[in-house]
């Protein structure tokens, strides 16, 4: 499988596409009504290019077509690294029904990089040892897993772990500087090809934080605080339910190396697991204060961004640490969050450029975003039209964002505005209710099936 680093591209005189997605909520902008007819598409047919990422980019957007065909030539981009063998076979040991590995390896990395923290600053408590994390993804000794890590620890060493999701390399605001993307293509068969994909590398390890940690406790200091209690907000249900198994799979996992290993402060990691549901239930609130209850020191989730803005507050002011295997939303870079959030998942703006250079690469000239209403829709959306006209687009050839409820029951009126427009590319940024979006595009010859 390839890998290369895409450039910025200065000018643009050909076609271009993308569809994106995100962790979100609703409102009432974008509710689709009944009326429509699909405009642009009939006189001018032409076959457009349709991209998603990682909101849509898995086969379970493709379980919900019958139609053989239905998503085919679909592409788009999801944070991820080449997985090795090794590790989805051990997650597959864990749950052998996971179809996808999305944001397992973040999630591996996540609990890793608490451990560390925890193991340097001699206790489990997370006003203390948050302020070791950045320092842990770099400037010291490279290791790659718990236990090499942990060595130089105890010999009163620094760390650089580089995980499985790559070099991580935080920022000031903890999280990753530069990331690897998955540029995913969607099957006759309506399934993911994996031998299709490929990986492309945004952002630079050079922007990670210079700011010096605290000075860490001799590693003979006797630990404090008991155990380290690590709580899951994953999303077993919602509308990103299907990130849920590979992010629980991995979260199991990666406790269990972490004991095999000796554990952190002289005794096993505890793991209290929980639903972190979507925005249009209570599900996550409630989740959160059984966990604060259970002594959790450290949550890993949620995956919806907008679920973790729903939490934050609670989570940090209870002086808990919060890490988000797959938050993307850049509303997260300049939080007040009392040094207690952090995300191995990279932030919209490296994922738009990301996209962007594709959609360049691939030569399309005017692009339609469609997206849902929530903090990562409406981020990732807007990054991703600045970066098309910053790299030669003019405006009127992205034009501004279509905003949807994705709760609506129709989305003809918006993929009617989309067909009149007659694009070379649509970006759909959006969750499993990008199905009923496909689907109409589809129907009214833009879509990845026309």
């Amino acid at each position: 499988m390839a890998q290369r680093n895409l450039g910025r591209i200065a000018a643009v005189t050909t076609t271009l596409l993308l569809a994106a997605t995100g962790c979100g909520g609703s409102d009432d902008s974008g509710g689709g009504d009944s009326g429509g007819g699909g405009g642009g598409a009939t006189d001018e047919a032409k076959q457009v290019n349709v991209y998603g990422s990682d909101g849509n980019m898995g086969n379970a957007l493709g379980e919900k077509f019958s139609e053989p065909g239905s998503l085919a030539n679909m592409r788009g981009t999801t944070p991820l690294t080449e997985l090795s063998p090794d590790f989805t076979e051990r997650l597959l040991a864990v749950d052998p029904a996971l179809v996808d590995f999305n944001y397992a390896a973040e999630s591996y990395d996540a609990v890793v990089v608490a451990a560390l923290a925890a193991e340097q600053a001699r206790t489990n408590q997370a006003t203390t040892f948050g302020p070791f994390v950045n320092g842990i993804t770099s400037g010291g000794e490279k290791c790659t897993d718990f236990a090499s890590c942990l060595v130089i620890l105890q010999a009163n060493g620094d760390v650089d772990f580089d995980g499985l999701s790559g070099p991580l390399a935080f920022t000031d605001p903890g999280e990753p500087a530069a990331a690897s993307f998955g540029v995913l293509a969607f099957g006759e068969d309506n399934a993911i090809d994996a031998d299709a994909t490929e990986y492309v590398l945004g952002g630079d390890e050079a922007n990670a934080s210079t700011v010096a940690p605290p000075a860490a406790p001799d590693y003979a200091t006797e630990p404090t605080g008991g155990p380290l209690v690590v709580g899951t907000l994953l999303p077993l249900t919602g509308s990103l339910a299907f990130l849920g198994p590979p992010e629980v799979a991995a979260a199991k996992l990666v406790i269990d190396d972490i004991n095999a290993a000796g554990g952190v402060l002289g005794a096993p990691v505890q793991l209290i697991e929980s639903d972190s549901g979507d925005t249009s239930t209570d599900t996550a609130n409630q989740s959160v204060d059984r966990l604060i209850d259970g002594g959790v020191n450290v949550i890993l989730g949620a995956a919806s961004s907008g679920v973790s803005l729903s939490v934050i507050d609670k989570i940090t002011g209870a002086g808990v640490m919060q890490i988000s295997p797959a938050n993307t939303s850049d509303a997260f870079t300049t939080y007040n969050d009392s040094n207690l959030y952090f995300r191995t998942a990279p932030p919209d703006v490296l994922q738009a450029r990301a996209l962007a250079d594709i959609i360049l690469d691939d030569g399309n000239a005017s692009v339609q975003i469609i997206a849902l209403n929530d903090p990562y829709g409406t981020g990732l959306a807007a990054n991703l039209r600045e970066n098309l006209i910053s790299s030669g687009l003019a405006e009127e050839q992205v034009p501004e964002e279509i905003i949807y409820d994705p709760l609506a029951t129709s989305y003809r009126t918006e993929v009617t505005q989309m067909a009149d427009f007659n694009p070379d590319a649509i970006v759909v940024i959006g969750f499993d209710e990008s199905s009923k979006i496909i689907e109409e595009m589809n129907a009214q010859g833009i879509g990845p099936a026309a």
